[in-house]
């Protein structure tokens, strides 16, 4: 009986370090149609956005499947881009370079040598990364952290840049004395991984307070004074990141984020950008892994720009373990 019960532990041990799914399949289903949406709008994804390294990452970071050679078509057009550009995406926009890192940790490449060429390396130019102000920042550590990529000192620089350009009255903008929920929500996201010390978590509070005071009755965001899709998912993400549940009161009024972010939603599953408006794709992205982040967090899956974790066994491997455990539960 020993061995039984010893066998029975194992078994439930190599059950409980499988990924559950979603309690109740909704954002799976939704994920579902917008992704079939999004590969109809972006047949063939290459270097750039919309239709390029945001559609990708949603994709693979959902995990649902794409169409048979989708992720190596992607591949195959971004290395030819940076064979041609010999490396150097752009001389001043350097979230090109951190979109880029983020797409193609996601597809499991490595950034450090892709077509030959280092793609992360830039990263560690603070003063050009920083030309960009708190989103070049913002995305420079989404990127670094993503993969957990090493590059000693620039971290904390970074993190310093995004404390030194919050707003007095709390949240952040890319210019000016107003604060953008889009803009708010992509440094939550940046500092998630570094809470724990007074002042970024004195930072945190108060954006996500922001974020609060921001939201609109029906549930959304106005960014840039318009109503639209992209804030809200934006909000969503950066919820998710932080652990926050979404239906947690601050961000709910008369509606919630969810709830907000699906009255953009289109028959055919894509998005529109503003109320009443057609298929956009940027939207349809934007939308989409913010759809598979709130699938991810209900599912107690890594966060959405938690790339590095360990291996779970796929199906064939945990058949294994399973016989293995039978065979000793049997004591055969």
């Amino acid at each position: 009986m020993k061995a039984v019960r010893k066998a029975l532990c194992l078994l439930f041990a190599a059950l409980m370090i499988v990924p559950s799914a979603a309690a109740d399949g909704g954002e799976e289903d939704l994920c579902a149609l917008t992704a079939q949406a999004l590969v109809r709008m972006a047949p063939q994804p290459g270097y750039g956005t919309p239709g390029g390294e945001w559609t990708v990452f949603g994709l693979a970071r959902w995990g649902g499947g794409t169409p048979d050679g989708y992720f190596d078509g992607y591949l195959a057009r971004l290395a030819e881009e940076v064979r041609q550009s010999g490396g150097v995406l752009h001389s001043r926009k350097y979230t090109e370079y951190s979109r880029v890192v983020i797409a193609l940790t996601a597809l499991g490449q490595d950034p450090r040598d892709f077509a030959g060429f280092d793609l992360l390396s830039p990263l560690g130019d603070v003063e050009r990364v920083t030309f960009q102000g708190v989103n070049g920042a913002a995305y420079a550590l989404l990127a670094l952290d993503c993969g957990r990529y090493d590059m000693p000192g620039v971290r904390q620089e970074y993190v310093r840049c995004i404390l030194q350009a919050e707003l007095p009255d709390g949240g952040f903008a890319l210019a000016g004395e107003r604060p953008d929920p889009d803009v708010t929500a992509m440094v939550l996201q940046a500092l998630s991984r570094y809470r724990g010390s007074a002042e970024v978590d004195a930072a945190v509070g108060r954006a996500v307070d922001r974020l609060s005071q921001m939201q609109n009755e029906d549930g959304g965001y106005a960014g840039w004074s318009s109503d639209n899709c992209e804030s809200t998912a934006q909000v969503i993400v950066a919820l998710c990141t932080l652990g926050i549940p979404l239906d947690d009161p601050r961000f709910v009024k008369n509606g919630g984020l969810l709830d907000n972010l699906l009255s953009y939603r289109l028959p055919d599953g894509s998005f529109a950008h503003i109320p009443g408006g057609s298929a956009d794709l940027l939207a349809t992205e934007q939308a989409f892994y913010a759809l598979a982040a709130a699938e991810r967090a209900q599912s107690g899956q890594p966060g959405l720009y938690d790339m590095v974790q360990p291996a779970l066994p796929d199906g064939q491997t945990l058949a294994r373990i399973v016989r293995t455990v039978l065979y000793l539960a049997l004591g055969k």
